[in-house]
């Protein structure tokens, strides 16, 4: 009897120990002159998207309106608090101004060490789950490789893999001048083959050959919302050690042996062979031999388009650092998860507003010949693709109406003192994060009027000077903004390009209008693909 009730009192204690560790922060708002959201034992504020009862960006509506006029509130990513940044001036002091305070993403992979330089702590080396000054060093060693000149360079290996895709489909309507395709599959093969091509090398056709190991390994990898890997990222951010000891990473160690042997193999045969490219590998390499240098372009700030985010100070600065071939390997996983579902989703959600809005698909097309002419039947060019702006307007309206990243986070990393200058004054505590809710800003009527409407005239040359900073955020801000914008963009552009010179977009039976979005804790994104049908334009 008595070892029974001494069991029972221990279970008893455990759990009111486990009660207390996690609800001990559950007050931490109550001193702060803000206002907090409801936070649940263990799930915090975000208990909603972790049960996959909504969306990620209705969640950040959500908060984003819970307390109107308000510039910061509170809430919990599980047990961490976070303070949501509302105000567009407050979120340039935090990202840009005051960037030293705030310089590190929420750790949730845990820091590499010398010890797991192997395939299986890749996931720990990638430029986004760096912190401190091995984030410093990688954005610096890395910025040069993502100039406008060394688009350039890589621009005609995307153009080659557009070329192919259009090939693909014209053979297919050989018979008949229109099909149905389900758009996002379509897109996926042919960000697979840009990503093999730009990034890793190689020469994939994945429209020909639906059982290539790249197209496999390379979706296999980019299942990041599923169960297992959010239930593995919340336990490395809650037992960094234990994660460690364990050998836990998000990357599945198939995934990770395959993309190392790729790498190693790809770069035993350029240093070998004397092959260059002009692609990421190449770029890399001389990453590896700290001689890739940051180098500015006359007028490329006019030339970009709109949504391209600058490069920081830390990005040009000159270090004498080389990166190890591990961490070369690990910056190529960028490209999958910046460089293909964010293009191909974002291409996904364009083609479906020029669906909705045959007038804007009809003045695109236009613009398109327009190019195509003036092309003189050459290929496509990079200076070709950013002279179109009616191009540049629709893609901006996309990211502002769909942005994949529905907030950025920042963690402090040293105690800061928050001053709006308009009497709004307490701490933000070192190890708290910040979340920048990108989805409320584009959808905030204050900022982008009549904001459920797809209006690419918002980004127009008359009217895209209205547009206040720190409202319109696909890229993120401040130097931890993403280092890829301009492939990112290139890629989408040139896509559109490519598509509707030869093909126009039209409902089909299948199309689903309003577009069901998945839930969870994911980028967005439709929990089925979108049928459409393709109509062939006369040549």
């Amino acid at each position: 009897m008595e070892v029974n009730l001494l069991l029972v009192v221990t279970i008893l204690a455990v759990f009111a120990y486990l009660y207390h560790l996690i609800t001990k922060n559950n007050d931490y708002f109550h001193d702060k002159p803000i206002p907090s959201l409801r936070a649940w034992p263990l799930l915090g504020t975000t208990a909603p998207l972790l049960l996959k009862q909504v969306t990620f960006g209705d969640f950040v509506m959500y908060v984003y309106n819970k307390f109107p006029g308000v510039k910061v509130l509170g809430m919990f990513d599980t047990v961490t608090p976070f303070f949501v940044i509302r105000d567009p001036e407050l979120i340039k002091q935090i990202a840009v101004k005051d960037f030293d305070h705030f310089m590190d993403h929420q750790p949730f992979f845990g820091e590499p060490d010398d010890s797991e330089d192997h395939p299986h702590a890749l996931f720990k080396r990638i430029l986004f789950a760096l912190n401190g000054q091995r984030w410093r060093n990688m954005r610096a060693t890395l910025s040069p490789a993502f100039t406008g000149r060394k688009m350039r360079l890589m621009f005609k290996l995307m153009v080659d893999c557009s070329e192919r895709m259009l090939k693909h489909y014209e053979a297919k309507m050989s018979n008949t001048s229109r099909m149905e395709v389900e758009i996002k599959d379509m897109l996926s093969r042919y960000g697979i083959n840009v990503i093999a091509s730009c990034a890793y090398g190689i020469d994939v056709d994945c429209f020909k050959d639906d059982a290539h190991e790249f197209m496999y390994h390379g979706k296999r990898m980019m299942q990041m919302g599923s169960p297992l890997v959010i239930a593995k990222m919340l336990f490395m951010k809650m037992f960094p050690k234990i994660s460690k000891d364990w050998g836990i990473d998000v990357l599945n160690r198939e995934q990770a042996e395959y993309f190392t042997k790729l790498i190693k193999d790809t770069v035993r045969a350029r240093e070998s062979q004397g092959i260059v490219r002009n692609d990421m590998v190449d770029m890399l390499l001389e990453a590896r031999k700290g001689t890739l240098r940051y180098e500015e372009e006359e007028r490329e700030d006019e030339q970009e388009g709109f949504a391209t985010v600058q490069e920081s100070e830390v990005g040009k600065a000159q270090i004498t650092w080389s990166i190890s071939e591990t961490e070369m390997i690990a910056q190529c996983l960028i490209f999958f998860i910046a460089g293909f579902e964010s293009v191909s989703t974002t291409s996904m959600f364009l083609i479906y507003e020029l669906i909705l809005h045959p007038d804007i698909q009809q003045r695109l097309y236009e613009e398109v010949q327009q190019t195509y002419k003036q092309l003189d039947g050459k290929l496509l060019t990079y200076d070709a693709l950013q002279g179109m702006k009616y191009m540049d307007m629709v893609v901006s309206e996309t990211l502002r109406m769909w942005p994949l990243a529905a907030i950025a986070d920042r963690q402090c990393i040293r105690d800061y003192n928050l001053d709006d200058g308009e009497g709004l004054k307490f701490t933000i505590d070192k190890g708290t994060c910040v979340w920048i809710p990108i989805h409320g800003i584009h959808h905030d009527p204050q900022y982008h009027p009549n904001p459920g409407e797809f209006d690419p005239e918002r980004f127009s040359d008359a009217n895209k000077a209205n547009i206040k900073v720190g409202t319109y955020l696909p890229f993120g801000i401040g130097p931890r903004n993403c280092i890829g914008s301009r492939f990112a963009l290139m890629e989408l552009k040139a896509v559109m390009y490519h598509m509707l010179r030869r093909f126009s977009f039209h409902r089909s039976e299948k199309t689903q209008i309003p577009l069901k979005l998945r839930k969870g804790m994911n980028n967005v994104g439709t929990e089925e693909g979108i049928h459409v049908e393709l109509r062939l334009r006369d040549s």
